[in-house]
């Protein structure tokens, strides 16, 4: 899952959104670092993370790809289900337009930003002020992301690669994305997450 599945997650968990976006920027035990709602949000993504990881349609979405790319598969499928999610985003989320929902969040995690880390602050700016989260629903912008990421770091310089897998298999990882989310969906209303330990 990435930003816009992690945060959508964690509203219908009633987990803390900032904890749950700031996860991948926290390393070791976050006890102690931040307040304890932000910690369980942070714990909550990182079981997400676990969870997903293990999921049938996770492992055979990755055999969609061909064997040079199978290795970054898993970080082009996240952002992958988040231009489902946002494309969809009004059959999953009859609360909040996809606009009232990242503007929300923007207000809830705003206020926690001069606590974190300077690149989770760039990643915030870029966020809210390009609308990244309502953009996951145009392919193209799919492509740009995959593109950026290669850039910054060498060694994922194969998601450039992955975006032809992804528009060449588009249907079937449609269709996984439909059997897998409405699940997570249902696990984070029954807050599971906050359930069980982590095994990370």
């Amino acid at each position: 899952m990435n930003f816009l599945a992690h945060l959508h997650l964690a509203k219908l968990a009633q987990s803390s959104l900032a904890g749950n976006l700031l996860a991948d920027f926290v390393r070791g035990n976050p006890q102690g670092q931040f307040e304890q709602q932000v910690v369980a949000g942070i714990i909550m993504h990182r079981r997400v993370d676990v969870f997903t990881d293990r999921q049938p349609e996770v492992s055979a979405s990755r055999l969609y790809f061909s064997q040079p790319l199978r290795r970054i598969a898993p970080i082009t499928l996240d952002i992958v289900w988040d231009h489902f999610l946002a494309r969809d985003w009004q059959q999953l989320e009859s609360e909040y337009s996809l606009p009232a929902f990242a503007e929300l969040a923007a207000a809830q995690i705003t206020p926690y930003l001069p606590k974190t880390p300077v690149h989770f602050q760039q990643l915030n700016h870029a966020l809210w002020h390009e609308r990244w989260l309502e953009r996951y629903a145009e392919l193209p912008f799919i492509g740009e992301v995959l593109q950026r990421m290669s850039r910054r770091r060498p060694r994922l310089a194969a998601l450039a690669d992955s975006f032809a897998e992804v528009t060449h298999h588009y249907s079937a990882l449609e269709a996984q994305f439909w059997q897998l989310y409405p699940r997570m969906m249902r696990l984070a209303r029954d807050q599971h997450w906050q359930q069980v330990g982590s095994k990370d």
